[in-house]
């Protein structure tokens, strides 16, 4: 027997009824996006590896990218994230772009990491940025997106909440306490890692990294205090906006969320289940430096988010919240009494595709009409529609409802107004 070739680990197959919640997804997070204001975009799957060199950070550059070498000598990556390819878009046709720039896109990334659960080294991922505006109102916009995705998916701020810090606010609170600027890029790695080790492992984590004891503390404060953003007039204008929006029961502020990427600059925010059952679901934050990075002429302030598929997907199933979905999109089955009858039914399926139905016809001429509407049945199509030689001279067909099995001779003009009906 010859070997059966496996899939690549980490690697997914989407049979109908995966991609039925792929489709459901797209279509929630399309639909939240257009209301407001929000245009889609898109961009190549490999860009060059010194685009994400630039500052997407070592882990994910050296660790977590898919790199090769092109033909042309090039080392080129598939894509593990989509911000710095919008940035270069941005960069490369600023003179032509109307701003602010409100955009969105969903497609695939790739990060050669440890498969488990909600995580895969081939995921899709909805990003959506704004780019032009330097204020904190923008900031809260795209808060506002994350928390309106998560009613329109049948969340409660019960269940997921959405963590919100300032960087710059961070650095500031972090100075005060006597902490050399030099330090703060490696205060934020430690501080990234806070809720992965234990309080012990952290304290003595902040130690080696040169912290006295006095600074520790008063560090662990910040970070523990859920009041300290009305300290900021930026993070109190961010959480007026969502106040004001009616989304303030899915906000929190959260000293200890920094993020991992190099490129944020200012607020940062993560999407966390209720209970700590998951680590963060998504996350994002401003990036005001990111397309001069990437040759823009001029500074062009962004920022946005992502939210990866499969982690979500795990979410909605560990919150009782996973949809219903049919991955059939049939409206009617078209039966095929007998071979010499095909041409009749044939003739059927057409002229019901044209009056709008999506319409089958079962495609073996020689299968007995009961395997026929078990198909039906169990692709769970809604009518199946028997031509026999009694409705062809009557001008009739029979209308077979699948879900109650009832059936009913119904004249062949008015079959597609009756299902559409329906």
């Amino acid at each position: 027997m010859k070997k059966q070739i496996q899939i690549l680990k980490g690697f997914r197959d989407f049979l109908p009824g995966d991609m039925a919640f792929q489709n459901w997804f797209y279509q929630n997070l399309k639909k939240v996006s257009e209301s407001f204001g929000f245009q889609e975009y898109e961009g190549p799957t490999i860009e060059p590896l010194e685009l994400y060199a630039a500052k997407s950070g070592e882990e994910l550059v050296k660790k977590q990218a898919f790199t090769f070498e092109d033909k042309s000598g090039n080392v080129v990556a598939l894509r593990p994230e989509m911000t710095p390819s919008l940035a270069r878009i941005v960069a490369q046709n600023e003179n032509n772009l109307n701003f602010p720039v409100k955009w969105f896109t969903y497609g695939r990334r790739f990060r050669y990491e440890a498969p488990q659960k909600g995580r895969g080294r081939e995921f899709f991922q909805w990003d959506i940025d704004i780019l032009g505006p330097d204020s904190p109102e923008a900031d809260a916009e795209i808060i506002a997106i994350a928390a309106s995705f998560y009613q329109k998916l049948g969340l409660t701020p019960d269940e997921v909440k959405i963590k919100i810090n300032d960087r710059k606010f961070l650095a500031q609170q972090v100075s005060e306490l006597g902490i050399p600027e030099d330090k703060f890029k490696e205060l934020l790695g430690i501080i990234d890692k806070k809720d992965k080790v234990s309080e012990g492992d952290f304290k003595e984590m902040l130690k080696e990294a040169g912290l006295a004891v006095k600074q520790i503390e008063s560090l662990l404060v910040i970070l523990l205090d859920k009041n300290g953003y009305q300290k900021s007039d930026w993070l109190q204008s961010i959480f007026s906006y969502l106040d004001k929006a009616g989304l303030s029961p899915f906000v929190e502020y959260d000293a200890s969320i920094v993020r991992g990427l190099e490129y944020y600059t200012r607020t940062v925010f993560e999407g966390w289940v209720v209970g700590g059952s998951f680590r963060a679901i998504w996350g994002g934050g401003r990036y005001d430096n990111l397309t001069s990075d990437v040759g823009s002429k001029v500074k062009i302030p962004g920022v946005g988010f992502a939210m990866g598929d499969m982690v979500m997907e795990e979410v909605l199933k560990f919150l009782n919240k996973y949809p219903v979905i049919s991955p059939n999109n049939s409206d009617v089955l078209v039966t095929v009494f007998s071979p010499d009858l095909f041409n009749d039914s044939l003739t059927l399926s057409l002229r019901l595709r044209l009056s709008g139905l999506n319409t089958e016809l079962y495609p073996d001429p020689q299968a007995k009409l009961d395997k026929q509407l078990k198909y039906a049945d169990k692709k769970q199509i809604p009518y199946a529609i028997i031509l026999g030689p009694e409705e062809l001279k009557s001008d009739t067909v029979t209308l077979k409802n699948m879900s109650t099995q009832s059936q009913k001779k119904v004249f062949t003009n008015s079959v597609a107004g009756l299902i559409k009906a329906q």
